[in-house]
């Protein structure tokens, strides 16, 4: 039976084969297999020490008696049976950084969008028409990322040369940080960071402290020139509340790699508002993933039963 059980599928239903193949080449003395089929799990997390993938369920858990890593393969991992990993003591670890480098990209990519207002740009370009529109100048701004992990600290290492001030939010503020000031999660210290803010950058886990964090109150304090990014999770944001904002131009602009609801329905407000860019949740999305993953499990594997801290360990 094998040392590694890949399983079958991984985000949006795509095949783990390019994955499998980067563990073999870096784990060669493993035995490493891909499951093709839910039979084919059943079957081969029956002995393995890892098992690896997008997700597994209690049932197939309860059939993976060898079970000493699960690997994620998301950076999220609210979706998984952690009570029953954490009772038989199987680590779990996950898929942090990543997809880091490709969302600061895209991140940057958004906010020199609406610095330059190349939205604009590409809306007269489809109607033939040659007009000039404002656009603005990124230097001189403040910048607040909320989340300060991997994509969090690679934004602002990619705004550094561009002359703004950043801040950062995160729940340890004491730790500090790479931008020039780091805040915690405190409603005067947000909001009074809010009001200073032009580009607003959602790059945080969602949890019951984030979850609606950009409100009504939030989108009120934030200036009227300023402009909202969320890569994190739709549900940071209150989307009625930020359809409302954007409406009346209390804000101006949004990029939204993530929506709640997602994905966002052909009806929605949202798709229609000249002020707002959407994309599919592609800020993740990186030819290197599968590359990436495999560095982090290959690091992991010759850990299992040392004292030595595994990478990305979340439970």
């Amino acid at each position: 039976m094998p040392d590694i059980t890949v399983l079958r599928t991984g985000a949006h239903g795509t095949p783990m084969s390019e994955y499998a193949a980067a563990l073999r080449d870096r784990l060669p003395e493993q035995d490493i297999a891909l499951a093709r089929t839910p039979a084919d799990e059943r079957e081969l997390v029956a002995d393995a020490r890892v098992v690896t993938g997008c997700d597994i369920d209690e049932d197939l858990l309860a059939r993976a008696q060898e079970l000493e890593l699960f690997a994620g393969a998301y950076a999220g991992y609210e979706h998984l049976p952690l009570d029953a990993f954490q009772s038989r003591d199987i680590a779990v670890t996950n898929a942090a950084g990543v997809h880091a480098p490709s969302a600061a990209e895209q991140v940057l990519g958004y906010v020199l969008t609406f610095a330059r207002s190349l939205h604009e740009g590409w809306r007269r370009q489809q109607n033939r028409e040659f007009r000039h529109y404002q656009a603005y100048e990124l230097k001189d701004s403040t910048v607040t990322v909320v989340g300060l992990g991997a994509i969090g600290q690679g934004i602002v290492k990619r705004l550094q040369g561009f002359d703004v001030d950043t801040i950062g939010v995160r729940y340890t503020p004491e730790k500090g940080g790479p931008t020039d000031e780091v805040i915690g999660f405190d409603d005067k210290a947000l909001h009074d960071a809010f009001a200073r803010t032009d580009y607003l950058v959602l790059a945080c886990p969602l949890t019951d402290t984030t979850r609606n964090l950009v409100d009504r109150e939030a989108l009120d304090t934030l200036p009227p020139e300023s402009v909202l990014v969320n890569v994190a999770r739709g549900g940071v944001a209150d989307t009625d509340d930020l359809v409302s904002a954007l409406r009346s131009e209390d804000i101006r602009g949004a990029a939204l790699d993530v929506t709640d609801p997602e994905p966002l329905p052909e009806d929605h407000p949202l798709w229609s508002l000249e002020n707002v860019v959407v994309t599919p949740h592609t800020a993740g999305q990186t030819p290197q993933y599968w590359d990436r993953l495999a560095d982090i499990l290959a690091t992991n594997v010759p850990r299992l039963g040392t004292d030595e801290e595994l990478r990305n360990r979340v439970a």
